[in-house]
């Protein structure tokens, strides 16, 4: 009789831990939203680097949490839904970009507030957009930039310029 009690508490933990894995992921992913927050739009070239969960931040505060991406088959451009908490407001002339957190780190949505009078409503759009900077681009422009410089127009060597 023992054993059977023990086999219903060793299942019934299991259980718990599950239910409380799956709010947790639920939770942490985005698939539920948070009450205390209301929804704004933005359209970006490039969500590169981001999904939904990630976090918004402000002033590297953390200030909400991208609840949905997709594309708009008419400017195909991304749209994305940013839930942002009740306290904070923004006014409607904003900026929002896709920053990183250094060479290793992951990216993040920033906002940059403007200086309006008026905050946005629920619901609306954040215009002034900045996409996911591609660090490989980058490279690649820097590398074959320098390439460029090393080597003159005819194909042989740039003369060398003497240090100031």
């Amino acid at each position: 009789m023992s054993e059977n009690i023990s086999e219903v508490i060793a299942g019934g933990a299991v259980l718990a831990a599950a239910v409380w894995f799956l709010v947790y992921a639920g939770q942490s992913s985005g698939l539920t939203r948070d009450s205390s927050s209301y929804d704004l739009k933005a359209s970006f070239r490039s969500v590169e680097g981001i999904t939904v969960g990630t976090d918004v931040k402000l002033a590297g505060v953390k200030i909400g949490t991208i609840s949905s991406l997709d594309l708009n088959p008419t400017t195909y451009f991304a749209d994305a839904r940013l839930a942002i908490a009740n306290n904070v407001l923004l006014p409607d002339d904003s900026a929002i970009l896709i920053s990183s957190e250094g060479l290793l780190g992951g990216n993040f949505v920033e906002v940059i507030p403007g200086g309006s009078p008026l905050n946005l409503e629920p619901g609306g759009e954040i215009e002034d957009t900045q996409g996911a900077v591609s660090l490989i681009s980058l490279l690649i422009k820097f590398v074959g930039n320098g390439a460029q410089n090393a080597v003159g127009s005819n194909g042989t060597p740039a003369p060398e310029t003497p240090a100031p």
